[in-house]
């Protein structure tokens, strides 16, 4: 039985291979920072998309896309703010994408939120 990482791992690259299939260029996987962590970092349609993958067996306690909570997003919007200057890429089109796979269901949301945390 694969631990809580090991499965975290497999889904991002369950989720990492979905978006290839969609025309995405993987930049970067598990940037971390003091702030918090981006699953993915990829390249679509000019944007520098911040991707959150989220996994949920069922959905008994929810989607797995409602457990990208506002909180949540605020974390993603400074980690990649972290991200921009590290990078040296303010000034590039961002985006915040969600994966979110319930059981064996990929769903892929495109800018699911914006800076701060708050629903488009």
């Amino acid at each position: 039985m694969p631990n809580t990482k090991q499965l975290g791992n497999q889904y991002e690259q369950k989720a990492a291979d979905y978006l290839e299939e969609h025309g995405y260029e993987l930049v970067e996987r598990n940037f971390r920072c003091r702030r918090g962590e981006i699953d993915l970092v990829a390249m679509e349609d000019g944007y520098l998309c911040f991707i959150e993958v989220k996994y949920r067996k069922t959905k008994r306690l929810g989607s797995a896309a409602e457990a990208v909570t506002p909180a949540k997003q605020r974390r993603i919007s400074e980690t990649a703010l972290v991200y921009l200057a590290m990078r040296g890429r303010y000034g590039q089109p961002v985006r915040f994408d969600v994966v979110a796979i319930d059981g064996a269901e990929i769903r892929l949301i495109k800018n699911a939120f914006e800076y701060g945390g708050t629903q488009s």
